[in-house]
């Protein structure tokens, strides 16, 4: 069975900081671009990070630049997202997915979900003091 599984999430405090994991099962990842998105209550998804299918090309939504970083484990078959300075508005649940866009090692200059095709459950993140 194919599977993505976000984990990591949790109650942090402003200025906190938690990693997200993103585990496949069934399947490599490394065949994939992996992006993490983030919907909060009421809100549109919205793109945070994604990494190219090797690493070395990330991109980063505005909101999270300085704070987040992306990195991938591929003999792990993991991806990580490393979430610092943590700020109320950064309260949300977070979804890793999977893109085949493009070829070789090339990341779009923007995660758009419409790229992406198997999306994991989701792990809640609520920064809050």
């Amino acid at each position: 069975q194919l599977q993505l599984v976000a984990s990591g999430g949790g109650l942090v405090q402003p200025g906190g900081s938690l990693r997200l994991s993103c585990a496949a099962s069934g399947f490599t990842l490394d065949s994939y671009i992996i992006g993490w998105f983030r919907q909060a209550p009421g809100k549109e998804r919205e793109g945070v990070s994604c990494i190219s299918r090797r690493g070395g090309n990330t991109n980063y939504a505005d909101s999270v630049k300085g704070r987040f970083t992306i990195s991938r484990d591929n003999a792990k078959n993991t991806v990580y997202l490393q979430m610092n300075s943590l700020k109320p508005e950064d309260t949300a649940v977070y979804y890793c997915a999977t893109s085949s866009f493009g070829l070789g090692n090339f990341l779009p200059p923007k995660c758009r979900s419409a790229d992406f095709g198997s999306w994991g459950q989701g792990t809640q993140v609520t920064v809050s003091s």
